[in-house]
């Protein structure tokens, strides 16, 4: 199951859960996994990112891998997405594209993220773009792209 938490009224749940299971489906994930996916806002990526990975700024995504078994329904879980709506939208109007594309593409990289892609090193950002690159085409997105700074 994937569980969307999210008080934006303006980006269907619909549209992040097909990014979601698209990326499952290419990596060959397990169909039933779990994971959970939360729009939020700056301030809590800033907190978060500060936290755990030592960079004190907001950022557009963060993933959080967990690879652990639900004990009431022995299903994997993958881990957790936060997104923010905010910087997705800077980044989408900076992009020239609609938000809701923005937040797809950072569900498909997060997704990615919790399935043990990583872009720290040039041959696995190859691999990570490549396989974002897949997902977004599969849904009529390919024009979207992560914005390398």
């Amino acid at each position: 199951m994937i569980n969307i938490d999210s008080h934006v009224d303006f980006i269907e749940t619909a549209l992040l859960e097909r990014a979601a299971r698209l990326t499952l489906d290419h990596e060959s994930a397990p169909a039933d996994a779990d994971m959970t996916i939360v729009l939020t806002d700056d301030a809590q990526l800033h907190e978060l990112n500060r936290e755990y990975l030592g960079v004190d700024a907001p950022t557009d995504v963060l993933s959080f891998p967990a690879s652990e078994t639900d004990p009431e329904t022995g299903l994997p879980y993958l881990g957790d997405i936060l997104i923010s709506i905010p910087h997705a939208t800077r980044q989408a109007q900076a992009a020239g594209h609609p938000v809701e594309a923005e937040v797809q593409l950072l569900v498909v990289h997060g997704t990615l993220h919790l399935l043990g892609h990583d872009h720290a090193e040039p041959e696995e950002k190859a691999r990570m773009w490549e396989a974002q690159a897949e997902v977004m085409s599969r849904l009529g997105l390919s024009h979207v792209r992560i914005q390398d700074t």
